[in-house]
């Protein structure tokens, strides 16, 4: 059977038979619901799996407050790279968010064959005031081709706290950088949200569309997805040759064990550049 991860490797082989450059990167962003102590060995190794044909991962909603969240991370880069390549990571430190609860980490993870991390990644400081928690910057540089990029690793605040006020703020990031920025994270609210029009201005582009990325808690006539939330936002100067979301889930029956893995499920794309 063709697994997701698989898939993925396939795409990435055929897009390196017609890419001009023959030089492309595999991005996943996943939300994966508190990650921390919840997750056990066997949930950490499904994850790996799930990702272990990607080249640079951006992970949301890891635990803040337990020193576990930060150490789930570790365990799901050791089990990486157990698997065949070499992998390194970096977490963020907590989001400074005004309400209780609501404070996370962030990560990356990324092939160390394909990808160099410039400088250390940061939390956007400049934004620490405007969102609830502030988006974490990475910056990387393809190893074959020596172009740099940078990836905002984003969690917006509840769907029902106007997080539309939030993404206002991303579209000075072309302007703030030197290099193609690339948004990517839980956005709690679709891509044709009207906020979303002065990226789209700006020649930004969307992984998926209209692609639900987060699971009901119960199944019913075969529906388990529920809202499109997640999504990478790439630049002009980038172009996404494929994109989708990795179902883990499958069917109603997997639905009880998925919901231990995350709420949400990862979008992916990969990109030349």
């Amino acid at each position: 059977m063709l697994t997701a991860a698989k898939l993925i490797l396939l795409l990435k082989l055929l897009t390196l038979s017609f890419t001009a450059t023959g030089q492309v990167v595999d991005l996943i962003s996943w939300n994966i619901q508190d990650c921390g102590r919840t997750k056990d060995d066997s949930e950490i190794l499904f994850i790996a799996q799930t990702l272990l044909d990607a080249d640079l991962v951006a992970i949301q909603e890891v635990v803040a407050v337990d020193p576990a969240g930060a150490k789930a991370i570790g365990r799901l880069a050791d089990h990486l790279n157990r698997m065949g390549s070499k992998w390194d990571y970096r977490i963020s430190d907590p989001t400074n968010s005004p309400i209780k609860g609501q404070s996370e980490r962030y990560a990356f993870l990324w092939k160390t064959s394909v990808l160099d991390v410039i400088h250390r990644p940061f939390l956007d400081s400049l934004l620490a005031a405007e969102v609830f928690r502030e988006p974490f910057i990475g910056r990387f540089r393809q190893r074959s081709t020596k172009k740099e990029f940078i990836v905002v690793n984003y969690h917006s605040r509840k769907f029902d706290q106007h997080p539309e006020e939030e993404v206002t703020y991303f579209y000075s990031y072309p302007k703030r950088f030197d290099v193609p920025v690339i948004i990517a994270g839980d956005f709690n609210m679709s891509e044709d949200n009207a906020v979303f029009d002065g990226l789209y201005q700006q020649g930004y582009h969307t992984a998926i569309v209209k692609q639900k990325t987060t699971l009901k808690q119960t199944c019913a006539d075969g529906v388990y997805l529920n809202h499109a939330i997640d999504n990478i936002y790439v630049p002009a100067k980038m172009k996404i040759q494929y994109g989708g979301v990795i179902d883990f889930v499958k069917n109603c029956g997997a639905l009880e064990y998925a919901r231990t893995i995350s709420d949400h499920l990862p979008v992916w794309c990969t990109i030349s550049y």
